[in-house]
């Protein structure tokens, strides 16, 4: 059976999974036009986020 290849615009997106299965990702909106964005959205969106499980259940054989 052949090697099942990485998605590529998955892995760009997505950081890391737990041992628990929770999969670190970056913060939507967070990419360009930040200049207009509040310093606070700026800020919180450094932290990141956590891919929640409706998308995780949807995504599961591409992560």
């Amino acid at each position: 059976m052949p090697k099942i290849k990485t998605h590529k615009g998955c892995a760009k997106v997505f950081k890391s999974k737990n041992k628990n299965g929770i999969v670190s990702i970056g913060k939507p909106s967070s990419r360009h036009n930040t200049g207009k964005k509040s310093a606070k959205f700026n800020r919180s969106c450094r932290k990141g986020s956590t891919l929640s499980k409706a998308d995780h259940n949807r995504l599961k054989n591409i992560i």
